[in-house]
């Protein structure tokens, strides 16, 4: 190996002197910046050669010295000189390794720009509508910009490190085929992220020296994309009672009441049996409606959504019925189906079932008992083969009692009957819920947001949560417009006030004072229910919309709690 051409390709100067300090390494980088010739300084004293050299001072502490800046007759130098021992430890020499100060300020020149460079190409990839994706060789992502979270609702957290697959939620990783093929791929439709986002994406690979090193994706959300996505929920809003969009992984929480719930809901889908869906408003009955569905037999089939509280009793009728040419003005020629018709072969979920009159019940016992239904105006019955699931908010048992719900539906109706719990029972699953409910609002209102604090957690688990998982639907939809653009977490001053509305309770304590003595829970929470709604007709002057929206109730259900507690 020739050892002089490795010392003058080394792109430093070099200086190495034994202890008396003659030199006895000189390369040509040294030469130059000294402006002496290598065959003239090899042998010679350093002090003769290099002027204000400090090495004979290294032999003599022994000490090193970093950084130091030393002037020569063109130029200046940044130094590094350090002794040399052998293996018992005694100086046996001292060198010198230095740069022209020049180089460096150019160096530092060229760094500063490129980091300009970077911090301009930062700044193009977070202000940019479209979403940038990047993976390495082996498809694992390495960036993301916020436009991509706010397309795809997922966050760094979700996607660094992770698989090119994980954002994907209809069709194939073009990550992966480009990795593959090492050819780039444009315009390839595909639904990502957690709600199925439809995009157009385009892929190219990344060479660096010939070498490929990884992809970069852009997820285009162009107008015309928009523009069919409105389209298509426009479409999905008018048949919206003919299929069934969530599944049991829709439905969040990993508390035992809620799991409990669930398994029944699997059981029962299982079966043809009618299935009776109890809880309170807020609680996600809906979505058990849906899942059971979905993984039932019926699947294939519609999946028909009624809110029975909705309509009124004349309009109901022809709804869920259908009805024949004339009979009734304004009847469209040739008749119409009714929900029941429609869902012929599937399923009919009637919300709110507690709320319809005693002549609807009637009619809905008979579809339960004879499976035929007969249209308004009509005599002929219809034949129809339909699963029901129902649900209410509504003591069955005291409205039968009552005798504002019949007992022979009531049974009927009962057949397998699942408890969703509060969300007051399962706080435990508040923190599981807000880190979905995030996602899938980063992707409704195009935020970014990655998470929420404990600080705020512990607000949300101390609230006693009257509406449910709905009110904190609300809660965290309301906080995340709250924040302001770069914001990332959400903190307590996001969030809504949540109001307990004690001091409401405690406005008039003779009118709301309660004797307990002889009764039983059910009588005692009703007598509590009616004090409450007394105190809000109050505050809001007898505003019965504006009540309802504080009870978090539909207008139709406090109706029917006014006449329950004859408060009209």
């Amino acid at each position: 190996m020739n050892f002089a051409q490795v010392l003058d390709d080394i792109q430093e100067g070099i200086i190495i002197v034994d202890q008396k300090a003659k030199i006895v390494v000189f390369n040509q980088i040294a030469a130059e910046l000294m402006d002496v010739s290598v065959e003239q300084s090899i042998g010679q004293p350093v002090e003769d050669v290099v002027p204000n050299t400090r090495l004979p001072i290294i032999l003599k502490t022994g000490r090193e010295e970093l950084n130091r800046k030393q002037k020569l007759k063109r130029t200046a130098i940044i130094t590094n000189r350090k002794p040399l021992f052998d293996e018992r430890g005694n100086i046996v020499g001292a060198y010198a390794l230095f740069r022209d100060i020049t180089q460096i300020k150019e160096m530092s020149r060229q760094l500063n720009h490129l980091r300009e460079l970077i911090h301009l190409l930062e700044s193009i990839l977070y202000s940019t509508e479209d979403a940038i994706s990047v993976v390495d060789e082996k498809g694992l992502g390495v960036y993301i910009n916020p436009a991509y979270t706010r397309i795809t609702g997922l966050t760094e957290k979700d996607v660094i490190g992770k698989p090119a697959t994980v954002d994907i939620t209809e069709g194939e990783s073009i990550h992966m085929k480009v990795l593959k093929s090492q050819k780039p791929i444009k315009g390839k439709l595909l639904k990502v992220g957690p709600n199925g986002k439809r995009v157009i994406v385009d892929v190219a690979p990344l060479f660096i020296k010939g070498q490929l090193k990884g992809s970069v994706g852009v997820i285009h959300d162009t107008v015309e994309i928009k523009k069919l996505s409105n389209e298509l929920e426009q479409a999905k809003q008018m048949i919206r009672n003919l299929e069934a969009k969530y599944t049991f992984e829709d439905i969040i929480g990993e508390h035992s009441s809620i799991k409990k719930a669930i398994e029944r809901a699997k059981v029962a889908a299982k079966t043809p049996a009618t299935v009776l869906l109890r809880g309170e408003s807020g609680t996600g009955k809906e979505l058990f409606a849906h899942a059971i569905h979905n993984v039932s037999n019926r699947k294939n089939n519609p999946f028909i959504r009624v809110n029975c509280a909705a309509f009124q009793e004349s309009l109901l009728n022809s709804e869920l019925f259908g009805y024949v040419e004339g009979a009734f003005t304004g009847a469209k020629k040739g008749g119409k189906k009714g929900f029941f018709e429609e869902a012929n072969g599937g399923t009919i979920f009637l919300d709110e079932i507690g709320e319809i009159s005693l002549n609807t019940q009637a009619k809905i016992l008979r579809v339960l008992q004879e499976k035929e239904i007969i249209p308004v105006g009509g005599n002929r019955p219809i034949h129809v083969d339909v699963r029901i699931i129902a649900a209410t908010n509504v003591d069955l048992e005291k409205a039968v009692e009552e005798k504002k719900f019949r007992k022979d539906l009531y049974y009927r109706l009962n057949v397998f009957p699942i408890y969703i719990p509060e969300l007051k029972e399962r706080k435990e699953d508040i923190p599981l819920l807000c880190k979905h409910l995030i996602r899938k609002y980063n992707q409704e209102y195009g935020r970014s947001v990655n998470n929420i604090s404990q600080e705020a957690i512990k607000i949300l688990m101390k609230y006693h949560w009257p509406g449910n998982v709905r009110e904190l639907e609300n809660a965290i939809g309301r906080a995340m417009i709250n924040m302001k653009i770069g914001e990332k977490i959400i903190k307590p001053k996001h969030l809504p006030i949540l109001e307990v509305n004690l001091n409401l309770l405690n406005e008039d304590r003779n009118s709301f004072s309660i004797d307990h003595q002889g009764k039983t829970l059910r009588e005692f929470l009703e007598e509590m229910e009616k004090a409450y709604i007394q105190q809000l007709l109050r505050k809001n002057k007898g505003n019965k919309t504006k009540t309802a929206k504080d009870l978090n109730i539909s207008i139709r259900s406090l109706y029917y709690k006014l006449e329950k507690h004859q408060l009209e």
